[in-house]
C-alpha cells in the first residue's frame, strides 16, 4: 500500500498529476479540490494516497488532506460507488456541501454529479447518513488567481470530461459561467461546478 508520496510536480492536467519521487514518476489521479491546492510545476508536493489494484490497471489516487482521503475511502465502501465516481463526487462539491446534501436527503443535488443516478444518490443518502458526522467538513477554498490562458475553456471542458461528465454536459456547464471573469481554467471549473450545486 502506498499511503503517501512526496516529490516534485512534473506536469498537471486535471485530474492527472505526475510527481517525480527521486527519479521515479508517479501518475496520480486527484480531485479538483486537491488540484486547485497544488503548487506550480517544479515545486514540491506531498499527497496522501490510496492505491487501487484491478485486473486491468493499478491506480494511485492523491489527496491534499487526510480528511479528503477519509471521505474518498468512505465513499468507495458504498455499494455501486467506485474510485472514479468517488473522485467525481469529491470534485463536484466540497466535503461540506456533500455532508449538507446527505443530511438534507438532497437527492436532486447529488444526481448532478458525474455518474451518479437517482438510485446511487438515494443509496448515498442512506449509507452515508451516519458517516458524514465523522468527517471534518470545513471547506478549503483556494482563491489564488493564475495567469490567464487563451485555451482555458477547452482545458476546463477536458478536465470535466476526464472526471466523468459527458462532453455536451461539460460544454453546457462551462457556457453558464462568464469565462471573461475567470483568470484560469481552475477558476472556470470551480465556477461551473458551483453553478451545478446551486442549481
Amino acid at each position: 500500500m502506498i499511503g503517501q508520496i512526496t516529490g516534485i510536480i512534473v506536469s498537471k492536467i486535471a485530474p492527472d498529476v505526475l510527481v517525480d519521487v527521486q527519479g521515479v514518476g508517479y501518475e496520480v489521479l486527484v480531485s479538483l479540490g486537491t488540484f486547485f491546492d497544488l503548487p506550480d510545476i517544479g515545486q514540491g508536493v506531498t499527497l496522501h494516497t490510496h492505491f487501487v489494484v484491478r485486473e486491468d490497471a493499478q491506480l494511485l489516487f492523491g489527496f491534499s488532506s487526510l480528511q479528503e482521503r477519509i471521505l474518498f475511502r468512505t465513499l468507495i465502501k458504498v455499494n455501486g460507488v467506485g474510485p472514479k465516481m468517488a473522485l467525481g463526487i469529491l470534485s463536484g462539491m466540497t466535503a461540506g456541501e456533500f455532508a449538507h446534501a446527505i443530511r438534507n436527503n438532497d437527492v436532486a443535488t447529488l444526481v448532478r454529479l458525474p455518474g451518479v443516478g437517482k438510485k446511487t444518490a438515494e443509496r448515498l443518502v442512506i449509507e452515508m447518513r451516519d458517516r458524514v458526522d465523522d468527517i471534518d467538513t470545513t471547506a478549503n477554498e483556494n482563491t489564488d488567481v493564475s495567469i490567464k490562458r487563451p485555451d482555458i475553456q477547452q482545458e476546463a471542458e477536458s478536465a470535466l470530461i476526464a472526471l466523468g461528465y459527458k462532453p455536451q454536459d461539460a460544454a453546457k456547464m462551462i457556457s453558464r459561467v462568464d469565462s471573461d471573469e475567470m483568470a484560469s481554467a481552475e477558476q472556470l471549473i470551480r465556477g461551473a461546478l458551483k453553478s451545478m450545486v446551486a442549481k
